[in-house]
């Protein structure tokens, strides 16, 4: 990452602006020009450097659905799993953890009923059961890193 990979990154994590024109905002912000923002934006995600750019919706809030679920998946087994949870379009983000329950994702549907199905195809398809950890309390902790 250079100056302005770092630059775009530290103000994109305070909020992406709305307005007519966010791009040519976020460009002002950071000593640059609109289309040298969106083609960096494109290369930070296509290096792998940026996982994800884009809105967090809030799934309750909405009428859907969001939960923490979990799986014990044995490590010689662990790739096959990866990609059938992986392939979920309400599966959020998956990581790996050194634990009985070795594979934590996210899930957001657009309904309760949603989350259910997703969670039985995920069952059905890799054989495992899923354990589903719904919030019960949200809690909110803002996490900016500085790069």
């Amino acid at each position: 990452m250079d100056e302005l990979d770092r630059a775009l990154v530290n103000t994109l994590q305070g909020g992406f602006p709305i307005c007519e024109r966010p791009y040519a905002e976020v460009a002002a912000r950071v000593g640059s020009d609109e289309a040298t923002v969106i083609a960096r934006i494109d290369s930070l995600l296509a290096r792998g450097l940026l996982s994800r750019f884009g809105p967090m919706y809030h799934a309750a809030q909405m009428g859907g659905a969001l939960s923490l679920a979990a799986m014990e998946i044995p490590p010689q087994d662990f790739e096959r799993v990866t990609e059938i949870v992986n392939r979920q379009p309400e599966v959020a983000h998956n990581y790996a953890r050194d634990h009985r329950l070795s594979m934590w994702f996210v899930l957001a549907t657009e309904t309760p009923a949603a989350q259910q199905d997703t969670i039985a195809r995920i069952e059905r398809e890799s054989g495992y059961p899923v354990y589903n950890m719904p919030k019960i309390r949200e809690y909110f902790v803002e996490l900016k890193l500085h790069v």
